[in-house]
């Protein structure tokens, strides 16, 4: 908390004039989405700032625009809680709802922010896909969804392109789109969109327009 309130009031040099959001992030997206994306944990100077969730920074675009060829999101970018992206089919959310020092939430702040998910996962009625960006939020979600977990033998480990049947829910691994990941080619578009594709088939979704 104190770090995400602190950068909101130093801020860096390019952001100056604008006025950060520096509180918890909310989730966003489809009210009836049955597939979830969940991420790390809110960028200092990305959704810090601006509001929202993957907005703001270069994860962000790389997310978006992947949405957008999926049919899963109306733009192909994502710049400010007031802007006019609209998700169909898609909900945005994170393990962890402050920006973390280094971005490196610990294990306690995950397990802080999980009954947030949790209430999510219960509002979002349809929902049957979550899409986990990253080792961190596998882990989140196997915790949130742990009675589940318990009949999985061996325990699911993360890996881009796993799968898994939770319940009524499938988890499915994808690396982060930070820029250490697709600036190295760990992560390229053609791997987050046979994921998405992936998904899209699991939930039966984004066959209509973005509403």
């Amino acid at each position: 908390m104190a770090w995400r309130e602190q950068v909101a009031r130093e801020r860096r040099a390019a952001f100056r004039d604008q006025e950060y959001w520096g509180r918890p992030l909310p989730g966003f997206g489809d009210p009836q989405a049955r597939i979830m994306l969940l991420g790390l944990a809110p960028a200092a100077h990305g959704a810090n700032r601006t509001g929202r969730m993957f907005t703001g920074d270069r994860s962000g675009d790389f997310l978006f625009a992947a949405l957008h060829r999926a049919g899963l999101a109306s733009a192909p970018s994502s710049r400010h809680r007031a802007d006019s992206l609209r998700l169909r089919d898609v909900y945005i959310t994170a393990a962890v709802r402050c920006a973390p020092p280094a971005n490196r939430p610990s294990t306690s702040e995950r397990d802080a922010c999980l009954p947030y998910v949790r209430a999510e996962l219960e509002i979002l009625g349809g929902l049957r896909v979550i899409v986990c960006l990253g080792a961190f939020a596998w882990a989140a979600a196997l915790r949130l969804l742990e009675q589940e977990a318990r009949a999985v033998r061996p325990r699911p480990r993360f890996a881009h392109g796993a799968e898994v049947a939770l319940g009524r829910h499938r988890l499915l691994g994808c690396f982060h789109p930070s820029q250490q990941n697709t600036f190295t080619g760990r992560l390229t578009e053609a791997m987050i969109d046979a994921v998405l594709e992936r998904a899209r088939a699991l939930a039966g979704a984004g066959e209509q327009e973005p509403r």
